[in-house]
This record gives structure tokens, sequence and C-alpha cells, in this order.
């Protein structure tokens, strides 16, 4: 997900996501700890993009 496509949601479509987001990285986790995590590059690839759409939302909110 690209900080671009990004800045065209609004904040409540973006609170979803970082939600969503964090539901994931959590159960990736709890796969990690046990060894049945399939692609560990994944979490890597979540993690930035969490981190993108809090930037984005201190971004609208300093606004």
């Amino acid at each position: 997900m690209k900080a671009t496509e990004l800045r065209e949601l609004g904040a409540d479509e973006l609170g979803a996501k970082e939600r969503d987001l964090i539901d994931q990285l959590f159960r990736m986790r709890i796969q990690k700890s046990m060894g049945h995590l399939e692609a560990p590059d994944k979490m890597r690839t979540v993690r930035r993009d969490l981190a993108r759409i809090k930037t984005v939302l201190r971004q609208k909110r300093a606004d």
C-alpha cells in the first residue's frame, strides 16, 4: 500500500485499516511463536503498512 493511496482515504477508513493490520500482526505473531507462520516476510510488509497508515493519520490530524 502506497502513502499516496492512503492520503486519498478518509480518517475513518484509515482507522479501520489500522485496526485490521494490528489484528493481522497479532495473529501472525502467535503463528510465528507456534512455528506455523507460512510467510515470515509478510510480517515486515504488515508492519511497514501499519507505520504508513499511522503517519498519514497523524498528518491528517495535524492539518
